[in-house]
């Protein structure tokens, strides 16, 4: 599958795509993991829950939850939520 980088994280990735492979987000990430590591820990806490300020479109449709299926042919996009005041 094809996975969307934001500009902050692509200091890991070094481009805007990249491909990855998993049947589950948490599987992705792994993957990710394995040849970018510190990727995961920016999107993924410590307690295996998707940081706050983290949104994951999956075909275009927002998910939060890590164990949400995966296909091969899917899009997924990593997006970084601005915040502020």
């Amino acid at each position: 599958m094809q996975v969307l980088i934001p500009a902050a994280l692509q200091s890991y990735t070094r481009a805007a795509r990249v491909a990855a492979t998993g049947d589950s987000l948490a599987a992705m990430f792994a993957d990710l993991e394995q040849r970018y590591p510190g990727l995961r820990f920016r999107v993924v806490d410590e307690r295996g829950l998707l940081r706050p300020n983290m949104r994951i479109f999956v075909n275009g449709l927002g998910v939060r939850e890590l164990r949400h299926a995966l296909q091969p042919e899917d899009a997924v996009a990593i997006v970084l939520a601005l915040s502020g005041g």
